[in-house]
């Protein structure tokens, strides 16, 4: 499992344990970082035993009766329980993913560890702070831009084929599972964009409607805002969309080298 950045001068310890209430039936064990920046402590490991007879499937169940039932102080994002808003986004059973769309039986660890996405500062417990993250998204402008007046119908049409071109593109749900995966953007995050970005920079690199390539491409172009990429797959094997930002990343890269060869 990736290491988790804590604070300063600090290291985890052994929290506490709450075990399954007298008559429970279906155990689950659940291993969850716990570190709350206002009580001084260090972060810890809460144990917490889940009756799975009176829990939902998926981890995200579990974590929503652990808050309801054992433990109210315990802070998570969630919101849609669809796989589509990305906030429950977390490290769990040594993988990034999504707490509402990973099944506890799919979790192979005994005891299932849940901590937060790992190499991103905490908020609290299993919250990352995404400032970082959001304000990379927002500098490659993430929107069509053109030149020209538009249509008298106020609409910019795009034929069937180069709207498939944006399938395994348009689908990232900026849950930053890939970005935090990414040994690159552990060492470099302040200036390499990640695996996510530039998946996103690629979605309207590629879109037929956008008349800003060649912007998009000098943004770019940069030793360690694209380049810092060197294709080590993390990326495409935990996003839990299955899209692969390795690829768009490359298709980059080829636009920079037909560009220069033009």
């Amino acid at each position: 499992m990736a290491e988790i950045r804590l604070p300063k001068n600090s290291r985890v310890q052994k929290g506490k344990h709450f075990p399954a209430p007298a008559g429970a039936t279906k155990v689950r064990t659940f291993k969850v970082y716990r570190w709350n920046p206002d009580d001084g402590q260090n972060p810890r490991v809460d144990t917490f035993d889940v009756d799975l007879a009176t829990c939902g499937p998926m981890v995200l169940d579990a974590l929503i009766k652990i808050k309801n039932e054992i433990d109210p102080t315990l802070t998570f994002r969630r919101s849609c329980r669809e796989g589509i808003c990305g906030s429950c986004a977390m490290n769990i059973d040594g993988t990034n993913t999504l707490a509402c769309t990973k099944a506890i039986g799919d979790c192979d660890a005994k005891d299932v560890p849940v901590y937060p996405l790992p190499q991103m500062e905490v908020i609290k417990d299993l919250v990352p702070d995404l400032t970082h993250f959001y304000a990379q998204y927002a500098s490659i402008k993430p929107w069509i831009r053109t030149q020209s007046a538009p249509p008298p119908d106020a609409e910019r049409l795009q034929s069937k084929e180069d709207r498939a071109k944006l399938d395994g593109l348009y689908e990232c749900i900026l849950c930053a599972c890939c970005s935090s995966s990414c040994p690159s953007y552990w060492w470099n995050g302040d200036r390499y964009l990640g695996p996510a970005i530039l998946l996103q920079a690629y979605r309207w690199i590629v879109d037929s409607r956008d008349e800003d390539t060649g912007a998009r491409l000098d943004d770019l172009e940069d030793p360690f805002r694209l380049y810092r990429c060197h294709t080590i797959l993390n990326c495409a094997r935990t996003c839990p969309k299955g899209l692969n930002p390795a690829k768009a990343i490359a298709e980059i890269k080829k636009l920079m080298v037909l560009r220069q060869g033009a």
